[in-house]
């Protein structure tokens, strides 16, 4: 996720998957805390999983699905077809590789029940996440929910510093509770992941502060938008359409 490049590849992706299980704080906590606001929605339609990654959050929404189609949309190849194999085959996935900054795609053949987004928005400019915000509005049903999980931007050099040192610790902390050793926090400095340790432009990152993204959310039409979890400059919202 920090990377100084222009856009995200395939090696990226590849990055990712290697250390997602140490890097993605209290992962399993953020997919649970995703799914009750998807199972919350009042609405009927197919739920969107905007940049699914490894598949693990689309799974997750698979089995917690009773009817419906779960759309897993990456702009990665390799990140839709781990989805595929992870969710093995069910009929209720659609997947399609795109650019989550390219408008076309957000036209649906009816309303969403719910939209969730995990660890994307945050590469996309601030015009560019306002758009996103106003076009998932529109795709969704009256009483549909968004769920948004990304990156923040800390506010303050103090936010910066306390981001950093708390994304560490928590790295620190799944490694040894998974790996029995700190290799994963090892490889997270190799990789030099943790980008609140830096401060040159990150043609990758362009991560908002958290008012900054429930503002947004407003002006784009939805109502509660609502704090659910936070940890490590990373955070969980939700925002209602009525």
């Amino acid at each position: 996720m920090s990377r100084p490049a222009a856009t995200w590849s395939e090696d990226d992706s590849d990055t990712y998957r290697a250390l997602s299980a140490f890097v993605v704080p209290e992962r399993e906590r953020q997919i649970a805390i995703i799914v009750e606001l998807v199972n919350s929605s009042t609405a009927e339609g197919d739920v969107l999983d905007l940049c699914c990654g490894e598949g693990l959050l689309t799974r997750a929404l698979l089995a917690a699905t009773a009817t419906g189609t779960v759309l897993a949309f990456d702009s990665s190849p390799g990140m839709v077809a781990a989805t595929r194999r992870l969710c093995g085959g069910d009929p209720r996935l659609v997947t399609a590789i795109v650019d989550i900054a390219d408008r076309s795609w957000r036209r649906f053949g009816r309303p969403l029940r719910a939209a969730a987004s995990s660890l994307a928005v945050h590469h996309l400019d601030d015009e560019a996440k306002r758009a996103l915000f106003a076009d998932l509005f529109a795709a969704l049903a009256p009483g549909g929910v968004l769920a948004l999980a990304d990156v923040i931007r800390p506010a303050t050099e103090a936010g910066h510093d306390i981001a950093a040192r708390m994304w560490d610790e928590e790295v620190e902390r799944r490694s040894l509770a998974l790996a029995g050793d700190r290799s994963g926090l090892a490889a997270f400095r190799a990789a030099d992941w943790n980008h609140f340790r830096r401060r040159e432009p990150d043609l990758v990152d362009k991560p908002a502060t958290l008012v900054e993204h429930a503002d947004w959310l407003r002006q784009a039409g939805f109502v509660a938008v609502d704090l659910h979890w936070m940890l490590a400059g990373q955070m969980i919202m939700s925002a209602w359409k009525r």
